[in-house]
Formats: C-alpha cells, sequence, structure tokens
C-alpha cells in the first residue's frame, strides 16, 4: 500500500507540474508570436549574433529558463532571482544573498538593452553574454550546479526537450550552453525604448512636462555636462570612471581586468534607461534615491586620487536639482516594464 501511495502522489505531483507549466505557456500564447529582435524607433538594430541568431522559439525557450529554477544546484535559484523586471532587471538591494548565503560584492546591473554594449558588468569582465551565464551555471555565487546535472534535468522535463529542438533543430539534447545560448537571446530582445522621453524626440511635445523639459536642457548643458559620460540613445559612454561616491573604494573595479593601476577604482557608466526603479544606484548600492545621487554630483563627489576630471561642483539650485530628478523619471518605458511575458511568471 505504501508503494502504491507514493507512486499515486508522484503522478500527482507530476501532474500539477506539467499543468502549471502549460499554464504560462498559455499565458504568454498572444506574446509568443511577436518578433522581439525588432528594435525600437529611432534605435539601432539589435545585434544578435552571427552564432546565435534570433528565432522567436528562442527567445520563448531562453525566457522560460530565465525565470525558471530548474538550472541551480538545489532548485531555489532563477536568474530572476537577482535580475528582477520590476525592477528594470536588476535587484532592489546592494547586495542581495545568492543560493548559498553569499552576499553579492556588487549591487546588480541591469540587463535592459545589453545586448548593444560589448562589455559586460560592472568591471566589464566578460565581453560574451553567453560565456557570462554558461559561467553562472556552475558559479558558487549562482547556481552552483554541474552541467551534467542540468542536463540530466532538462533532458527529463516535460516541455523543455522539445523546446530545444524547436529552437536548434531535431534531435538536438538540450545542453546546457545551448541553454545560455536561449537565455542569451532572450536577454538581448530586453530592448527597452519606448519613454514619455523617446516620445518627446518623436514629435509629442506633450510627453514631457514643463520641469522635465527644463531637466532635459540642464542635462544636456555644460552647466552639469552630464552626458558627457551618460550619452548617446543608451546615456551611457560604455566607458569606465571614478565618479567620486565614495573617499574610500575598496573595491578596486576596472582594475581588476586590466591591471593597469590608472584603472583603480573605475567602473562602466550605467545606462539611465528606467533608472527610477533601478535603486539602489552605484556599483555598491551606496545611494538610496535620485536625489541623493544628484547630490553626489552637485557637491562634486567626495576627494580621491582616481576621481575623473569630469567630477565638479555644479552649484545647483534646489528646483535644479528636482527637474533633473523628474527628467530621469521621464527615461522610465512602463510599456516594456509591464509587458506580459515578465508578469506571467509572477514578476
Amino acid at each position: 500500500m505504501t508503494n502504491k501511495r507514493n507512486i499515486c502522489v508522484a503522478l500527482l505531483l507530476t501532474s500539477f507540474f506539467t499543468l502549471h507549466s502549460c499554464k504560462n505557456l498559455n499565458d504568454t500564447v498572444q506574446e509568443n508570436d511577436k518578433d522581439f529582435s525588432i528594435q525600437p524607433k529611432g534605435f539601432p538594430s539589435i545585434p544578435f549574433p552571427s552564432d546565435n541568431p534570433y528565432s522567436p522559439s528562442k527567445e520563448k525557450l531562453g525566457r522560460y529558463l530565465f525565470f525558471d529554477k530548474i538550472l541551480s544546484k538545489d532548485s531555489t535559484f532563477s536568474c530572476a532571482n537577482c535580475h528582477n523586471p520590476r525592477y528594470s532587471f536588476s535587484n532592489n538591494v546592494p547586495n542581495p544573498i545568492t543560493i548559498n548565503g553569499f552576499p553579492l560584492p556588487r549591487n546588480v546591473a541591469s540587463l535592459v538593452n545589453v545586448a548593444y554594449r560589448d562589455k559586460l558588468g560592472w568591471s566589464g569582465v566578460e565581453e560574451s553574454l553567453e560565456n557570462a551565464i554558461y559561467h553562472d551555471f556552475h558559479s558558487p555565487l549562482f547556481f552552483d550546479n554541474d552541467t551534467n546535472e542540468i542536463f540530466r534535468r532538462l533532458s527529463l522535463h516535460p516541455f523543455y526537450p522539445k523546446m530545444f529542438e524547436e529552437s536548434f533543430g531535431v534531435g538536438v539534447k538540450p545542453h546546457p550552453y545551448l541553454a545560455a545560448k536561449a537565455i542569451a537571446t532572450f536577454v538581448r530582445s530586453l530592448v527597452s525604448g519606448n519613454s514619455r522621453y523617446d516620445k518627446y524626440l518623436r514629435g509629442d511635445t506633450t510627453a514631457l512636462s514643463d520641469k522635465q523639459k527644463y531637466g532635459m536642457k540642464l542635462f544636456f548643458s555644460k552647466k552639469t555636462n552630464c552626458s558627457a559620460c551618460h550619452s548617446g540613445f543608451l546615456f551611457t559612454d560604455l566607458q569606465f570612471h571614478n565618479t567620486g561616491t565614495t573617499n574610500h573604494y575598496f573595491d578596486f573595479g576596472r582594475f581588476y581586468v586590466t591591471r593597469n593601476y590608472m584603472d583603480r577604482n573605475k567602473f562602466l557608466t550605467p545606462s539611465l534607461r528606467n533608472v527610477e526603479v533601478t535603486a539602489p544606484y552605484m556599483h555598491d548600492g551606496t545611494y538610496k534615491t535620485l536625489e541623493e545621487v544628484i547630490e553626489n554630483y552637485n557637491r562634486g563627489g567626495f576627494p580621491n586620487i582616481h576621481k575623473d576630471s569630469l567630477i565638479r561642483p555644479l552649484n545647483l539650485t534646489q528646483y535644479e536639482k528636482e527637474a533633473l530628478v523628474e527628467f530621469l523619471k521621464s527615461l522610465t518605458d512602463w510599456e516594456f516594464l509591464n509587458q506580459t511575458r515578465f508578469r506571467s511568471f509572477g514578476y
């Protein structure tokens, strides 16, 4: 009787898991046919690599794997644990705790528009999105799993084997590196460019308030020089700077990659798109609000031998500081953040 009872319980659990998975599949059926490789108006084409081109089936597979905890050693951790859609695929704590109780040494950077970047992470340590994801599978900081175990789990899954064949070809097995390629395809499809600011640039003069328009003028002015680093359609020069957020940098940043003394305490300029929802800010989550960030630049940062020469006191009025914050909020793309393909997973 005990064996029969165990078998019945196992069958019920399997049925529940399969039905739950199918529910997620049905929840996003309206967006499954959408082509997420098409860039927003005014953006360049999304650079999907030739050895990992975009396909709707691959984006869908990568999306499911991104939110699935099956890849982690104890099935408690997914990519979304650190890269939460609600926070523009960043996190809302300075040093999130990962699978083995490790606090990450740096604030989680947003994955939005990462397709256009050639260097990943605050120090630019990775240049390949696929390699970075594959590394996370067996990193003790993240999934801490064995790739053979990942292959076994995916092979026994109720619908992943079919999805791998649809994405990579008939007879193709669910190898972990292919899983990394699928997740990379999904991540590259996370392109955001339909904020109120974008609508204003496209001719909707009512998209911004008067205060936001004034903040925009300040942002691009010589008085603040914000756009010297936060430039282009991504609002980042993709370079590394020390912005004087503290006078005691324990993290040497870019130096760990280049071993060049001049790169000590430098970190990648983050994109400002959706910055309203990505608090806390800076590489270490030092500042909790945009007001605090603006104040850091207004005072010219803290003294530091490696501080960028662009950082200087701005002497902004209270209204000017408020206007800059309001402009930054106009960079939030709520249509992107509220896509059904994220929300159907509970985020």
